[in-house]
């Protein structure tokens, strides 16, 4: 009987026993799930986006389901820093798994301030920068559609935090790699990507939009083919980890995002469907392993065989 492989990651210096995370705003933040899985078992938690204050997001509807995926409007609800520290902290806490906070804000202060104010709270591992958000000084562009802009935040950042700082990259960009390198210059550690893709969907009863925001972001299988593209040229431009996430449904999209260069993967909108979803990636990458003759995950990183 083959040795059992090894699946440890070290990501920046976060030590992960697995490869497998759970995308931000997909988990909750730690106790919506609990009582269905031993969250140590997961390879690192990434919790919904944090901001500096308190955030309602968008009105409702904020969710609609679509061929091979969600849309979803949900406007980054969030209960705050200070609230996120008392109740929710110490309760992930009590777990052996990296705890990444998903930070955002709609002004390069707020991001310094939120990550300033997470640098100080026990058990905080990572930070994972969402730089998709509006930059309202910038007429409400995304910061990440920017590479200058998204340069200019993970540098801000980079000067309040010592913890390893991972921005997650949006997917509607002319040059991936350029926008990456940008991130890495800056002072990143790692890059997660994609983030969702700008999506619509219309009640054409009514004529109206479904969601009340209009748009949305798209996520799911039907993103996953367009996500590996990325992560693949993503990995190529930079020499920081990458995290590959967007349509992992089960080990094979996972491993896909691994040959293509990814050090890790995070499941997402599978969680809905099947909250033990991770797991089974795990596993799956597990006996891929052995199946192969791998020893360690670390060897399938970036061994795509091109023609």
């Amino acid at each position: 009987m083959s040795a059992e492989p090894d699946l440890t990651v070290d990501l920046a210096g976060i030590r992960m026993k697995n490869p497998v995370m759970v995308a931000s705003g997909t988990y909750g933040y730690g106790p919506e799930y609990a009582d269905l899985l031993d969250l140590g078992r997961l390879g690192a938690f990434v919790v919904k986006g944090i901001r500096i204050e308190p955030w309602d997001g968008n009105p409702p509807p904020r969710l609609v389901e679509v061929p091979g995926g969600l849309v979803n409007a949900i406007g980054l609800q969030s209960p705050g820093a200070d609230k996120f520290i008392a109740d929710y902290l110490p309760f992930l806490r009590a777990y052996d798994v990296p705890v990444i906070v998903n930070i955002w804000g709609r002004t390069i202060d707020e991001y310094e301030r939120v990550a300033e104010r997470l640098s100080a709270a026990e058990g905080v591992a990572g930070l994972e920068l969402n730089i998709s958000c509006p930059n309202i000084k910038a007429g409400g562009s995304s910061f990440g559609t920017d590479p200058r802009a998204a340069a200019q935040v993970t540098a801000a950042v980079r000067r309040r935090t010592a913890l390893p700082l991972i921005p997650k990259l949006p997917p509607n960009v002319p040059d991936i790699g350029g926008l990456a390198r940008a991130v890495a210059e800056a002072g990143a550690d790692a890059v997660s990507l994609i983030n969702t893709i700008p999506a619509m969907v219309i009640d054409t009863a009514a004529r109206r939009p479904v969601l009340a925001n209009v748009a949305g972001g798209l996520s799911g299988p039907a993103v996953h083919a367009v996500a590996v593209k990325l992560v693949w040229e993503a990995a190529r431009a930079v020499r920081v980890p990458v995290v590959g996430m967007g349509g992992i449904v089960g080990a094979r999209e996972a491993l896909e995002f691994i040959i293509a260069g990814a050090s890790a993967v995070a499941v997402g909108t599978a969680n809905f469907r099947d909250p033990l979803a991770p797991l089974a990636v795990a596993d799956g990458i597990r006996d891929y392993l052995v199946e192969h003759n791998f020893k360690s995950v670390r060897e399938l990183v970036g061994t795509l065989r091109l023609p």
